[in-house]
């Protein structure tokens, strides 16, 4: 079993990378935007590695993180996706944006995904709703979308939120940057800390 290559880049093609590691060069098949992270030939480049064998072959996805391994396994446990599905969802969407369009139950934000129709987008969201925020990296920025959305966020949060849009920012890029800085300020900081803190945020 194959978890992790580390190696050079020998060649990229449409849909895989060939990683030589140590003279032997490996086939890993990648979504589009693993990809165009990928360095050119010759460059070092380091993936995560997902093995399929079959009887008839054995096959390694590749990916820049764990995480998006995760995904990758995790869409695949609904019926009706496989590995080539799963890769070009995860080419559209990053697992944060999947994450976020799995919660807000976003059908059209997932069908935007070559191959991804209209019954597996529906499959896709509701499925993994109660799944996808442990894989997400992002539960904190879930939650609080969820809040603002239904209007219980809490009334810093929410101020925070409304003054960083009032400074000309989407109202998604500033529940980002609160939901970063509610990780960073802890529980009960005042509107002001979490402004302060989503400027930060907003301005790397």
């Amino acid at each position: 079993m194959i978890g992790k290559l580390k190696g050079t880049i020998d060649e990229i093609g449409e849909d895989y990378v060939l990683v030589d590691v140590h003279g032997v060069c490996y086939v890993a098949h990648c979504s589009a935007r693993t990809l165009s992270k990928l360095g050119s030939a010759g460059e070092a480049c380091v993936l995560f590695i997902e093995t399929y064998v079959r009887e008839d072959q054995l096959k390694l996805f590749g990916f820049m993180t764990a995480l998006e391994r995760e995904w990758f396994n995790l869409l695949q446990s609904v019926q009706g996706v496989g590995a080539k599905v799963a890769l070009a969802v995860l080419s559209t969407l990053t697992p944060g944006e999947l994450a976020n369009a799995i919660a807000l139950q976003d059908r059209a934000a997932v069908s935007r995904a070559p191959g991804v129709g209209p019954k597996v987008a529906m499959r896709l969201v509701t499925e993994l709703k109660n799944r996808a925020p442990a894989f997400a990296g992002e539960a904190i920025n879930i939650a609080l979308k969820q809040e603002l959305g239904e209007g219980v966020a809490a009334a810093p949060v929410a101020d925070a939120v409304s003054a960083l849009t009032n400074l000309g920012y989407s109202r998604d890029q500033a529940a980002n940057a609160v939901a970063a800085a509610m990780k960073t300020a802890g529980d009960g900081a005042d509107s002001a800390k979490l402004i302060r803190l989503g400027l930060k945020e907003l301005a790397r």
